[in-house]
């Protein structure tokens, strides 16, 4: 037990690192739009970006955009969740559907708060709303990442763990670099829909986590009976 307490203050320690981490992201790109200093940074990426322009290469991007659709992220969390509850990790099933669909609603909150046009630089697909932070990039944060916390919890196999830990990791990251290109958001869009969504993500873990701590705790005390 004095083990499990220790490993526990560990563990919130690192996530509350982790925790500020985002939100200080975040907030610093929130100043930095209020007073009109992310052109510089935005335009020059998405120049390079749209430098690479090909017929190729945007197919592959509208295939990648797609795995970070409200569509996509929808129906991945409903069968995941329907998977887990079969197999009776229901715990997990509650997980992703909470950070999920919370998730989805904390970007729409926060897009309606900052009310950013988005990018008019040759755009290859037309989207309406507003773009600061990306939704594309937030969920596919909080629902890639989520699915990497739930397989590592459920694996025993740690050669497993870092592979699907490594191919959340690369389509996050891809799917953020797809909404560049497409022209649909700014970078700094992107970079603020990873700061949020992690920061979401990190809450949740954190909430995860002190439920299998509680029930642990319970489970210790009842076999002291």
């Amino acid at each position: 037990m004095i083990l499990l307490k220790y490993k526990t203050i560990i563990y919130f320690s690192f996530i509350a690192v982790l925790l500020v981490s985002y939100i200080v992201i975040f907030i610093g790109l929130v100043e930095e739009l209020r007073e009109n200093e992310l052109d510089r940074f935005d335009n020059t990426i998405i120049q390079f970006i749209q430098g690479l322009i090909s017929d190729k290469l945007t197919s592959f991007m509208k295939f990648l955009t797609f795995f970070g659709s409200i569509r996509w992220l929808g129906s991945a969390v409903i069968v995941a969740s329907l998977i887990l509850a079969v197999l009776h990790k229901k715990r997990y099933a509650i997980f992703l559907i909470v950070s999920s669909g919370l998730g989805s609603i904390f970007n729409i909150v926060l897009k309606s708060i900052f009310r950013r046009e988005r990018p008019d630089i040759l755009p290859i697909i037309i989207e309406h709303g507003f773009s600061f932070p990306s939704g594309h990039s937030m969920g596919s944060f909080i629902l890639y990442g989520s699915l990497a916390i739930v397989l590592v919890k459920v694996s025993r196999r740690l050669y497993l763990d870092w592979i699907c830990v490594g191919l959340c990791v690369v389509a996050i990251l891809l799917i953020g670099i797809s909404r560049i290109y497409l022209g649909v958001h700014y970078p700094s869009d992107v970079i603020a829909g990873f700061a949020a969504g992690g920061a979401w993500l990190t809450i949740c873990g954190l909430g995860l986590r002190y439920a299998e701590y509680t029930l642990a705790k319970k489970s210790h005390k009842r076999r002291e009976l």
